[in-house]
């Protein structure tokens, strides 16, 4: 009689396991900790715009509330977004930025940047002001450790990075520098997926030990 009862419980642990395993993928895109890529300046000096790295050095992310609209440069020549001086956000469907950062794990390959030709067709995003994006030239992904770096243990610096942007038609740039700062801490081992999936196997056998605990009361009753 306990096969029975104990095949509901065991179920719903290996679905809640299979929703946790999942999920580890989705977690492993997160920003490497051995680097430090952030912003230096945004130019030109704009009221109401500002730009910063988020996630150590995961994805780019700009505020427009200037009143102007501001323009993103792609990779290659044609423009990757834009957000308007209404705070409307649009991406450019035939940037080839669109599909290059989809994946932020990859390195850019700068041979390989081919917009689709004719003029920008604009996607509409959202009408926050606001638009977060991974950009390649912001982080290192080449290779495991980037040939400047030869002691692990010390910060180092990288690289220091610029995507073009221009602000009501003047023309600028947000900069950055990315850094390395030592070994401790990489995201190469996705802690943040294992302790989710830790979480759910708790709650699974959780509910496998009630199921039991639930059956016992019941047969101890007269």
């Amino acid at each position: 009689m306990r096969i029975p009862i104990l095949r509901p419980a065991l179920a719903t642990a290996l679905a809640a396991l299979a929703l946790g395993a999942a999920a580890v993928p989705v977690a492993a895109h997160e920003g490497d900790q051995r680097y430090r890529s952030v912003v230096t300046a945004v130019t030109p000096t704009t009221r109401g715009l500002q730009a910063q790295v988020l996630d150590y050095d995961d994805r780019l992310q700009l505020v427009n509330h200037s009143g102007r609209t501001v323009v993103i440069a792609g990779y290659g020549a044609a423009p990757y977004a834009r957000v308007l001086a209404d705070g409307t956000v649009q991406v450019n469907q035939r940037s080839a930025g669109v599909t290059l950062n989809e994946d932020p794990g990859q390195a850019l390959p700068v041979t390989a940047v081919k917009d689709k030709p004719g003029p920008p067709v604009w996607k509409t995003l959202d009408r926050t002001g606001t638009i977060e994006w991974h950009d390649h030239r912001v982080h290192y992904r080449a290779s495991p450790v980037p040939p400047q770096v030869r002691d692990r243990s010390k910060r180092t610096l990288v690289d220091r990075w610029r995507v073009p942007i221009a602000v009501g038609g003047r023309p600028g740039a947000i900069a950055g520098t990315l850094t390395w700062v030592g070994t401790g801490g990489s995201s190469s081992f996705p802690v943040a997926a294992v302790v989710s999936l830790a979480v759910v196997l708790a709650l699974a056998i959780g509910a496998v030990v009630l199921v039991q605990r639930r059956r016992r009361a019941g047969e101890g009753r007269p």
